[in-house]
């Protein structure tokens, strides 16, 4: 079994999902991360809440603290 920050350092500058608390969810290309917070650094993003249309950023830093969990 592969640890969370290999796949997650192997997800580098691929798509990726990220849900966070609250109902939000972002679709973008991971672009770097930290390793004792896991605050991640995400390009070319959809930002989606709850049901809604989705919203468009160029560059977009995620807490870690809030991640629920990332998918590649």
């Amino acid at each position: 079994m592969e640890k969370p920050l290999k796949i997650l350092h192997a997800s580098l500058n691929s798509r990726v999902i990220v849900e966070l608390r609250g109902g939000r969810s972002y679709h973008g290309v991971l672009d770097g991360y930290d390793v004792p917070h896991m605050n991640l650094v995400l390009k070319n993003v959809d930002e989606i809440i709850g049901a809604g249309e989705p919203t468009k950023h160029a560059t977009l830093i995620v807490r870690g603290d809030n991640i629920i969990y990332v998918s590649p």
